[in-house]
């Protein structure tokens, strides 16, 4: 994904028209096409209903168009905050995360950034997984943060462990196995399942979760697409989910370990050679954190 697919999109959204789109960028109208294409393709979904005499969002594309702009709207005010102070000590660090999720768990890092690294100023942003990863490839973005089992294995790109994660039974707090120290997964068989379809979900976990679905009928299973609406169905009592442990503070949701299920680890990726002087910095502090721990 890049921000001239962006652009496309959002012109195309705008205008309902694949030419007033073209005639607004300047560009030809197949060039947009293959623009929307190929951000379809990585999506993994149709953004547009498209006929001969009209062109509409689809329930998808509506979703993505407040995200696109929002995205392209703070790197434009990103990028003229740079221009307008070139000359001053503020240097941008751009983070990415695939979730919210992941986000909430680097706030102590940032913590300490803030106290000593003064110079660096986090540009964080929240895209699905598959898109960050191709922004960090593309090195539109400097460190993405994620659990291991996601992290991208290429040459010249590190992965740096910030700190291990049992993966969990995710209960409302008011379960009868609330109160357990750990739960094996045929205990839970006569329970009822959450399941996240979504890249975010951690692979360890997606794994787990993937092979006890096949143990619940269907009515003992529901579904949602995102990490929030199935921590929001849990907590209502719906059903447990797979994750690994987080750091919630919310006390109406409890983490129960699973036996003999490996750990994940959460920490972030870097590439070893990045031309932005701050990623020495940030990784160097990163490990003293850790090793405070």
């Amino acid at each position: 994904m890049n921000t001239q697919q962006l652009e496309s999109f959002l012109a195309v959204a705008e205008n309902l028209s694949f030419a007033r789109a073209a005639e607004d960028l300047n560009i030809t109208q197949s060039a947009v096409s293959r623009q929307i294409h190929a951000l379809e393709e990585e999506l993994g979904t149709r953004l547009f209903h498209r006929t001969s005499r009209s062109v509409a969002l689809t329930p998808a594309g509506i979703s993505f168009y407040k995200d696109a702009k929002n995205f392209l709207g703070g790197l434009k005010v990103a990028a003229a905050k740079i221009k307008r102070h070139s000359t001053s000590n503020v240097q941008i660090l751009s983070i990415g995360f695939g979730n919210e999720i992941d986000c909430e768990l680097s706030v102590r890092l940032l913590q300490e950034c803030r106290k000593h690294i003064p110079e660096l100023h986090p540009f964080l942003r929240i895209i699905p997984h598959r898109s960050i990863l191709n922004l960090f490839l593309q090195d539109e973005i400097d460190i993405m943060f994620g659990f291991h089992d996601d992290a991208p294995s290429r040459p010249g790109v590190i992965y740096e462990e910030l700190f291990r994660a049992p993966v969990c039974c995710i209960l409302s707090a008011e379960h009868a196995f609330a109160g357990k120290e750990a739960v094996e997964a045929q205990e839970l068989y006569e329970e009822k399942i959450v399941i996240c379809n979504s890249y975010s979900l951690p692979a360890r976990a997606a794994v787990l979760q993937n092979r006890m679905e096949r143990h619940f009928p269907l009515g003992s299973v529901y579904y949602c697409d995102n990490l929030n609406a199935m921590l929001a169905l849990v907590k209502a009592g719906y059903g447990f989910g797979v994750l690994p442990e987080m750091k919630w503070n919310d006390p109406g949701i409890c983490a129960v370990p699973f036996v003999g299920v490996e750990d994940t680890f959460f920490g972030f990726s870097y590439k070893e050679n990045s031309p932005n002087p701050l990623v020495k910095k940030f990784v160097a502090l990163a490990k003293r954190v850790r090793e405070k721990k």
